[in-house]
């Protein structure tokens, strides 16, 4: 849907939100149980967030001057979120293949074929490993306080009644969301900052308003929509049931009757006033992402961390986007320099 005004009378109307979360499909039998299992991982997530800022920065001290993005975003990611995505004392053959997992593309629909290839063939083996760690975890006659990682909190949130191969999907859905999403937006962000702004002097902007603004000018998800819950009609046309309507955030971020030179890359225009237009990097109304605010606070702090007392800048990109399923960089090369220390000023006699 391209027009803004209809796209958010859309958005708005409670029918349309009737019904179930399309980013589940139908793997769980009830939106309460959707909301149950987004909120427990979100909770979790917000839990870890000091751990993971210790460990992004010890991440990013070893990335080393020279790095090949995007695929370095998820692994960066993947490192920082590791224990929380899978607890230490889980089997390390399975964490093993979560890493292979991260490293093969597995996080997000690969644009050329080969790739796709690659990952595609790891997830058969991934899927059963993790249905059989389910399967233990599930058959354990206690069940702890508070989760320890993101299986746990899709273990305790599922019915009884689902089948063991259901949890283990809905983790690894989670698992590409979480490491997928976020090490691709960590990309985006450092790729337009470095096209938009000259080489040497540091970035004029917070790192918040870069992401948000990363998330403006190239939202990670390209489309958003579901299917009408009954015969509909919007802006004159009719919908039968069943009829997916979708919804471009791309789209919306770039009208030019709400946003202020929306082509343009500027994070500056998060500092203004009245300056921002429909925004929904994440959804919106009641399907908004549960995970939003979360999400956005990990892209931030990698983000943060990279630039911190460092020099970057990118070769081979550009900001054209790879569509393919989600809004993906092209391959770049990102160069970090680290700054030198300030030298002391010495007065006489040392002093």
């Amino acid at each position: 849907m391209r027009n803004t005004e209809l796209a958010l009378t859309v958005l708005r109307d409670p029918t349309f939100h009737g019904g179930m979360s399309t980013f589940f499909g139908s793997m769980l039998p009830s939106r309460t149980a959707q909301v149950a299992l987004g909120r427990a991982v979100r909770d979790l997530l917000r839990v870890h967030l000091p751990s993971y800022r210790r460990t992004m920065a010890e991440a990013v001290a070893g990335l080393g001057p020279v790095s090949q993005w995007p695929g370095a975003g998820p692994l960066l990611v993947y490192r920082c979120t590791a224990d929380v995505l899978l607890h230490p004392e889980a089997p390390p053959a399975l964490r093993r293949q979560l890493a292979q997992a991260v490293t093969a593309g597995l996080t997000a629909r690969q644009p050329y074929m080969r790739q796709r290839a690659r990952a595609e063939l790891l997830r058969p083996k991934l899927l059963a490993a993790i249905t059989g760690h389910v399967r233990s975890r599930r058959s354990q006659s206690f069940a702890a306080a508070e989760p320890q990682d993101v299986l746990d909190a899709v273990i305790g949130t599922s019915p009884e009644e689902l089948a063991d191969r259901t949890v283990a999907n809905l983790y690894v859905l989670l698992f590409q969301s979480i490491v997928g999403n976020i090490g691709y937006a960590v990309a985006w962000s450092l790729l337009l900052a470095c096209l938009h702004h000259p080489p040497g002097p540091p970035w004029p902007w917070p790192a918040e308003w870069l992401v948000r603004e990363a998330a403006r000018h190239r939202p990670f998800v390209w489309m958003v929509g579901r299917p009408v819950p009954r015969p509909l009609e919007f802006g004159g046309l009719p919908f039968a049931a069943n009829t997916v309507l979708s919804v471009s955030p791309y789209l919306l971020h770039h009208d030019t009757h709400h946003w202020d030179r929306p082509e343009a890359f500027r994070p500056e225009r998060w500092n203004e006033p009245g300056g921002q237009g429909p925004y929904v990097p994440y959804s919106a109304g009641p399907f908004t992402c549960a995970g939003a605010a979360i999400a956005q606070s990990l892209i931030t702090e990698a983000v943060t961390a990279l630039a911190q007392n460092a020099r970057l800048t990118v070769g081979g990109g550009d900001a054209r986007p790879l569509v393919s399923g989600s809004v993906l960089p092209r391959p770049f090369t990102l160069h970090r320099a680290l700054k030198a220390p300030a030298k002391p000023v010495l007065t006489k006699g040392g002093e």
